[in-house]
């Protein structure tokens, strides 16, 4: 696009001459026609980065997305593991109470009986057997009734734990 010598606007048409009256207008129609494409092409440019843009940040999105549901599932894989794991101690812990209730139980029990034979008032030993024959050659005292030492240690197995 070239100008006349006379600033006027020659767009290779023969029809416009720059004496003409209307070769200023067509030379400022000419400048918004211009402008005006110019501003199009700026506009057009400016939605073309501006949709890039929104694609990239989309595109991160997904990405965080995808990042964030391999975290989730991670963090759900070890709940899982943790809940499982703390479910198997809690069993254990079931069991272990129930072995120790077990076990007072039958301390109890043995320690009344000691307490009953060991009592001042027990007369049935005197009634069924006689002194002589209440304790053994090692001095441990003998049950009357089957003659077993009642003054043996007991010893526990883990035959007596497993229920």
């Amino acid at each position: 696009m070239a100008s006349s010598p006379s600033g006027g606007y020659s767009g290779g048409s023969s029809s416009l001459h720059n004496s003409s009256p209307g070769s200023e207008e067509d030379h400022q129609h000419h400048v918004m026609d211009q402008k005006k494409r110019k501003r199009m092409v700026s506009n057009r440019e400016s939605a073309r980065r501006s949709r890039m843009k929104k694609q990239q940040h989309l595109d991160g999105l997904i990405a965080q997305i995808d990042q964030l549901n391999k975290e989730n599932n991670q963090i759900r894989t070890s709940v899982e593991i943790t809940t499982q794991h703390y479910l198997n101690i809690e069993a254990e812990n079931a069991i272990i109470r129930a072995q120790v209730e077990e076990l007072s139980n039958r301390l109890q029990s043995l320690n009344e009986i000691i307490d009953y034979i060991n009592s001042p008032c027990n007369y049935i030993f005197d009634e069924v057997v006689d002194q002589d024959t209440l304790f053994n050659d090692c001095g441990f005292m003998m049950d009357p009734w089957n003659f077993v030492p009642v003054n043996q240690p007991i010893m526990a197995s883990a035959d007596m734990l497993m229920y």
